[in-house]
C-alpha cells in the first residue's frame, strides 16, 4: 500500500514537471488597455477586446484534451501598465502631427505653383496622407512583433484561424493598440490631410473666390455665372473624393505587393529605446516650436517669415490631434453605421476655420500694422495647424470604404461634406456677399 502511494505520488510530479512551463502566458489585459479604433472604428467597436481575445486564443495550444500554455520567449519584455501605454500614445501623436503637419504645408507649398493643373493646393496632401493610411492599415508585416510576440515559432492554430481574413482581422484588432501604429495613423495621416482646408476649397469654388497661382499678385478672378461656380464646386468634390479613395486603396495593394521585402519593427527596440525617446523629442520639439513663435530667429533680419507660414501651424497642430484622437475615442463607437466622433471634429474644424479665415480677410485686424501681421499669423497658424489637425481626410475615407453597406458610405460622405459645405456658406458666405474679402497682410 505504501509503494503504491508512493508510485502515484511520483507519477502525479512527474506530470506536474511535464506540464509546468517557465513561462508565464501573456498578460493580455494589462499589455492592451482598451483603446477606440482610431483609423476605421466603424468595423470594431471594440478592438481591445478582440485584441485580447485573438492574442489568448493564440497563446494556448492545443495538446490532445487539454491546453498548455505556450512558452514565451525569454527576450519578450513585461507588458506595459496602461499609463505608460498612454503616455507613449499621447506622444506619439504629438511628434507625429508635427510632422505630418509640416509634411502638408511643404506639400502644398511644392504643387501651388504658376501654370499648376490643379488650384486646390491641399489636394495632393490629402492623396499622399490617403495613400499612407491604406499602407499602414493593410501591412501585417511592421508590427508583426507586437506586444512581446515573436514570429519565428508560432503555436499551430485552428483551421479556422489559418484563414487570411480572420489573422488579418485580428491582427489589425492587436496592431490599433500599438501606440507607434496610432501615432502614424492618426497623428501624421491624419494632420497630413484636412477635411476642412478641402470644404474651404470647395466654397471658394462656388464663390469663385479660389486662388490661382497663375494670376498675377493683386489682380481680380474674373467673373462668371452660377453654372459655372457650380461645375468647379463639383470638380473639386470628385477630385479630391475620388482621388483619395483611389490612393488608399493603392496603399493597400503597395502593402500587399511588399510583404516579403517589408521589414519588422524589433519589439525590443520599440519599448525600450523608440517609446522612451518620442516622449522626449514629441514634448520638447512643441516647446521648441513655442519658443520659435514666441522668438522667432528672422525677427531681425526682416519679415516674420517663418512664424507665419509654419512655426504657428506646429504650435497648434498638437492641440487638433489629440482633440481628434479623444472625441473619437469617446463617440465613434456610439453609432456602428456612422463614425459619430470623426464627423464631430470634421464639422468642428470646418466651422472654426471658416471664422479664422473671415477674420483673415477683414481690414485692419488689431488696429495698426504690426498687430494686424501677427494676428493675421496667429489665425493662419490656427486654420494650418488647429484646423487642419482636428479634421482628416485619410481616417474620412478610411470609414468610407470600411463601412459595411454602400448606402451608409454614401449618407456618411454625403452628410459630411453638405453639413460643412452648409456651414461655410452660413459663416464665409455672410461676409463674402455683403463686404467682400479683404487681402491679408500675411498673403
Amino acid at each position: 500500500m505504501t509503494v503504491n502511494l508512493i508510485g502515484l505520488h511520483l507519477i502525479s510530479g512527474l506530470r506536474f514537471l511535464a506540464n509546468f512551463s517557465p513561462y508565464p502566458p501573456f498578460n493580455t489585459e494589462t499589455a492592451m488597455p482598451s483603446t477606440a479604433d482610431v483609423d476605421n472604428p466603424s468595423r470594431n467597436n471594440d478592438p481591445s477586446r478582440e485584441a485580447q481575445q485573438a492574442n489568448a486564443n493564440e497563446s494556448w495550444q492545443n495538446s490532445g484534451d487539454r491546453a498548455a500554455p505556450v512558452p514565451q520567449p525569454a527576450s519578450a519584455a513585461p507588458p506595459l501598465s496602461k499609463h505608460a501605454t498612454h503616455i507613449y500614445t499621447v506622444s506619439y501623436l504629438i511628434f507625429f502631427s508635427l510632422w505630418g503637419t509640416l509634411a502638408r504645408l511643404g506639400l502644398q507649398a511644392l504643387t501651388f505653383y504658376t501654370g499648376a493643373p490643379v488650384v486646390t493646393g491641399v489636394l495632393w496632401a490629402n492623396v499622399a496622407g490617403s495613400l499612407v493610411m491604406g499602407f499602414l492599415s493593410e501591412d501585417q508585416q511592421l508590427f508583426r512583433e507586437e506586444w512581446g510576440k515573436t514570429i519565428t515559432k508560432e503555436a499551430p492554430a485552428d483551421a479556422v484561424d489559418t484563414e487570411p481574413k480572420v489573422k488579418s482581422r485580428k491582427h489589425m484588432a492587436v496592431k490599433k493598440t500599438i501606440p507607434l501604429y496610432i501615432g502614424l495613423t492618426t497623428g501624421f495621416c491624419g494632420c497630413f490631410t484636412s477635411f476642412s482646408s478641402f470644404i474651404r476649397d470647395v466654397f471658394l469654388a462656388l464663390a469663385n473666390a479660389l486662388p490661382d497661382p497663375s494670376l498675377p499678385t493683386g489682380s481680380h478672378i474674373a467673373s462668371r455665372n452660377g453654372g459655372y461656380s457650380f461645375m468647379a464646386l463639383v470638380a473639386v468634390i470628385i477630385l479630391t473624393v475620388s482621388l483619395s479613395l483611389s490612393a488608399l486603396i493603392v496603399g493597400a495593394h503597395i502593402a500587399l505587393a511588399l510583404t516579403r521585402v517589408t521589414p519588422t519593427v524589433p519589439f525590443a527596440f520599440t519599448r525600450r529605446v523608440l517609446d522612451p525617446l518620442v516622449v522626449m523629442l514629441a514634448w520638447g520639439c512643441w516647446l521648441g516650436a513655442v519658443f520659435l513663435a514666441i522668438w522667432p530667429p528672422d525677427r531681425h533680419k526682416g519679415p516674420d517669415v517663418w512664424r507665419g507660414r509654419a512655426v504657428f501651424a506646429i504650435v497648434f497642430s498638437p492641440l487638433g490631434c489629440l482633440l481628434r484622437f479623444y472625441v473619437s475615442l469617446h463617440l465613434n463607437g456610439r453609432i456602428p453605421t456612422f463614425p459619430l466622433g470623426t464627423f464631430t471634429v470634421n464639422i468642428f474644424g470646418t466651422i472654426i476655420e471658416g471664422m479664422c479665415y473671415d477674420l483673415q480677410h477683414v481690414s485692419d485686424l488689431g488696429g495698426v500694422v504690426p498687430a494686424a501681421l501677427t494676428g493675421c499669423q496667429v489665425l493662419q497658424g490656427v486654420m494650418d495647424g488647429f484646423c487642419g489637425s482636428t479634421t482628416t481626410i485619410s481616417t474620412w475615407v478610411a470609414e468610407l470604404k470600411g463601412l459595411s453597406h454602400r448606402r451608409h458610405a454614401y449618407l456618411y460622405g454625403s452628410a459630411s461634406v453638405l453639413v460643412a459645405l452648409g456651414f461655410l456658406v452660413v459663416i464665409m458666405g455672410s461676409l463674402l456677399w455683403t463686404r467682400g474679402f479683404d487681402e491679408p497682410v500675411c498673403g
